[in-house]
């Protein structure tokens, strides 16, 4: 079950993080590994990770916020079955502190960047005959956050896209899924404490957590199967919908 074998997926923003997971992933289970990064640099690690396990894997240095790059990266790919929209960046900050400087970095990025690659790749699906989109939401999207004012608009973006899409090229066999992660025990997460809460990384860590009712964050490797299981064949009577992985998050917190 479960298997990608002779696939090909594009993975956006797969050089650490869930996208890894979800790239490391994939790869195992026999897809063709496209990773989308700003870099190659920032490809490397998901890159030496895959080829040290003898998968197929390629990486492209694209910007999706740029439109020409992701239209040319895209060609340069080709046809392809997945896509999987996981590039985002974070923003900390109220309605009245966000500035119009990061609240445009924000879309650019996160809302932006997503149409861009479903720009690119839906024409290429409908030639392919077949497609499955997985966005990566968040919990952002559907509750309030203190101070997360322009990621969970940008969030509920994507949300929204993703209903969109799977309405729009139902006929044409192609499938639109999106995710809502929790707090996900990423590199950006330990960054983040680092930065803010020098000295208290532990304890910040530790509240962060319990803010789950399952009382822990989840691990990359978590979200990755639930990507596999979206993108598989095994999901082929599902569209338009989003799955919360949050332990608990939306429907248990009081």
């Amino acid at each position: 079950m479960f298997s990608l074998k002779n696939k090909k997926a594009v993975i956006t923003g797969a050089g650490s993080g869930i996208g890894k997971a979800i790239a490391v992933l994939f790869a195992k289970q026999g897809a063709e590994v496209h990773i989308i990064e700003l870099s190659a640099e920032s490809a490397k690690s998901s890159i030496d990770e895959i080829k040290a396990n003898g998968d197929q894997v390629f990486s492209h240095a694209c910007n999706v916020a740029n439109q020409k790059e992701v239209i040319q990266t895209f060609k340069e790919i080709g046809a392809h079955d997945i896509l999987v929209n996981n590039a985002g960046i974070a923003h900390i900050g109220k309605a009245d502190t966000t500035s119009e400087q990061d609240f445009d970095r924000i879309v650019s990025v996160n809302v932006k960047g997503v149409y861009n690659c479903l720009f690119a790749s839906i024409p290429l699906m409908k030639t392919n005959g077949s497609g499955v989109i997985v966005n990566m939401a968040s919990v952002a999207a559907w509750v309030g956050i203190p101070d997360r004012f322009a990621y969970s608009m940008a969030k509920g973006a994507v949300a929204s896209m993703t209903l969109s899409v799977a309405k729009d090229y139902i006929n044409e066999n192609i499938r639109c899924n999106s995710i809502s992660p929790g707090r996900v025990h990423t590199p950006f997460v330990d960054g983040f404490l680092q930065k803010n809460y020098p000295g208290k990384e532990k304890e910040m860590f530790e509240n962060l957590s319990k803010t789950q009712p399952i009382g822990r964050m989840a691990v990359p490797g978590e979200v990755a199967a639930l990507a596999l299981y979206l993108c598989s064949d095994e999901a082929s009577f599902i569209t338009g919908i989003d799955y919360p992985i949050d332990g608990g998050f939306l429907k248990l917190n009081t």
